[in-house]
């Protein structure tokens, strides 16, 4: 796989769910007011393999991809068309489905340390003297991070519960074990994108929590972004 397979990974979600569920999310998503969500989210391949810094990595089978939806249908939809298709490919590399896993809903508390099993984005859109804009990555230190982080799960939660929110649902995102090592730089369709592995400890309603455990949490999750799991 190139060093850079977001876009691969996104792109074996999409072949393999039906045209129309696959048109829908690609071209709208949710709509909640002018923003669109697609609420899933994906972890990185998983599994045994070598890199070449510059080339690309080398994986050897078995690997695994944790796949998260609040949605049951894009889940359900998903594992009929993995289980039906023999051959599946992604992206040049023929693969198929050994097996399918349905993880257990687990009962979330008032505070969960979790594990990235794909980088956290979280950004604004600033706007320079000259009128241009330009995205501002946050890191997990800044305060801006949980602040944003939070805003963003109040949005999904709207569109998953069809309800608005109580405001006194919190959240605060500490991290436990994290460093600049875990920081990473990914270009996704010429658009160069940071996130942050690595763990730390989740805190405020389980509500939220929740629905960062399923729809994942921060930004651009539909293209591998914001998937962990929970320690």
């Amino acid at each position: 796989m190139p060093i850079h397979h977001n876009t691969h990974l996104q792109g074996f979600i999409y072949s393999n769910l039906n045209d129309g569920l696959a048109d829908m999310l690609h071209s709208q998503g949710y709509q909640l007011g002018n923003r669109n969500f697609k609420l899933f989210t994906f972890s990185r391949l998983m599994g045994k393999m070598s890199f070449n810094p510059e080339k690309d990595f080398t994986f050897y089978p078995p690997v695994s991809l944790i796949i998260s939806s609040p949605k049951v249908n894009i889940l359900e939809n998903l594992a009929q068309y993995l289980v039906r298709k023999k051959e599946l490919f992604l992206g040049k590399n023929k693969v198929w489905a050994e097996s399918i896993e349905v993880m257990v809903d687990k009962k979330l508390t008032s505070e969960v340390k979790i594990i990235m099993t794909s980088p956290i984005v979280m950004y604004s859109t600033l706007y320079r003297h000259d009128g241009k804009k330009k995205t501002y990555y946050y890191n997990p230190w800044e305060k801006e991070f949980s602040e944003k982080l939070r805003d963003n799960l109040l949005k999904k939660f709207t569109l998953i519960s069809d309800t608005n929110p109580s405001q006194d649902y919190q959240f605060h995102i500490t991290p436990l074990l994290v460093n600049k090592s875990h920081e990473k730089i990914i270009f996704y369709k010429q658009t160069v994108i940071h996130g942050w592995m690595g763990q730390y400890q989740l805190s405020g309603s389980p509500e939220l929590i929740g629905v960062g455990y399923n729809a994942g949490l921060g930004c651009k999750n539909s293209a591998g972004f914001g998937c962990f799991e929970i320690q």
